[in-house]
């Protein structure tokens, strides 16, 4: 398989034969599975929240942020489904992924399931743009094999979603068994689904159904207990495309622009350099003109 062929393809938002889909996914497959469940990471480094197949968008984020691999990208989940491209997104991360390993790093999002993809888009655009299901099966696998986690110069640590009240240290999280579908309740569950919110209690039930609602009290114990400064996570559209948590201890990085194509939002990327100093960079939606003309029509599937 040519690797730089298959990803200027993807770049034009084009796609992959099935085939070329199964031979990446097996390269990625020995990839992946060498992974911890808490990846190490090197600063500097630009951190990305939800794509959700907006691949004009990820596009534009390639745009501002500076391409791989020059830069070190850090993707934290939710790379599929409400967008219209979640095929041509996720084959693109996957195929930078295998081509430059030590460059982009994808950890899992709560999206990342076989349940919640026969919901929200993906089971049926792989359906439809490659008429079986092989692709989607090939890309879940390929899921399940994501780690949960990612820790940047040992200070700042990563998650799609947030914390779980049964997981203190990350060596607890390194023990996990991630390579599974997500389970609907338990601590990959709720690494996957959780929120932070400013409650009086530590924990409380999330109005999402799975994962848990935490306060600022379970932040600073776990940044006390593993040595770390900063929770950074996504998960949750934030209009401004950035916020801060509880005395900026967590913050949250959104990275879909008007996110399915009609919510309006900015998005964000947060740039860590080697000092470890933040800087955020936001940017809109790209511009109409470069746009799949399907995209004016937003999705069914929405929240």
């Amino acid at each position: 398989m040519d690797l730089d062929r298959a990803i200027e393809t993807l770049r034009r938002c084009e796609l992959i034969t099935e085939l070329e889909v199964k031979t990446l996914c097996d390269k990625a497959r020995d990839l992946l599975v060498t992974e911890s469940n808490v990846v190490e990471v090197s600063a500097p480094v630009t951190v990305c929240g939800d794509i959700h197949g907006q691949h004009y968008d990820l596009m534009e984020l390639f745009e501002v942020g500076g391409a791989p691999p020059e830069q070190n990208y850090l993707f934290l989940g939710d790379f599929v489904d409400r967008g219209h491209y979640s095929v041509e997104t996720f084959l693109l991360l996957l195929a930078l992924k295998v081509r430059y390993p030590n460059r982009i790093t994808l950890i899992r999002g709560n999206h990342e399931s076989r349940r919640i993809t026969q919901n929200y888009g993906f089971y049926d655009e792989c359906l439809r743009k490659f008429g079986s299901v092989n692709v989607w099966q090939d890309c879940t696998a390929i899921f399940d094999l994501l780690s949960l986690s990612a820790v940047i110069n040992d200070t700042i640590f990563c998650v799609h979603g947030g914390l779980s009240p049964s997981l203190s240290r990350l060596d607890e999280i390194r023990a996990v068994e991630r390579r599974v579908e997500v389970p609907e309740n338990g601590p990959m569950c709720d690494m996957l689904w959780s929120d932070p919110e400013d409650i009086s209690d530590s924990w409380s039930v999330s109005p999402r159904g799975a994962g848990y609602l935490f306060g600022q009290t379970p932040v600073v114990e776990f940044e006390e207990q593993n040595g770390t400064s900063l929770i950074c996570r996504a998960h949750q559209l934030i209009m401004e495309g950035f916020k801060w948590h509880f005395e900026q201890r967590l913050c949250t990085v959104w990275s879909a622009p008007n996110y399915c194509y009609r919510c309006g939002n900015v998005a964000s990327i947060l740039q860590i350099d080697e000092h470890l100093e933040k800087s955020h960079i936001y940017f809109k939606a790209a511009p109409n003109d470069i746009r799949n003309k399907q995209e004016s029509k937003p999705p069914d599937y929405f929240l």
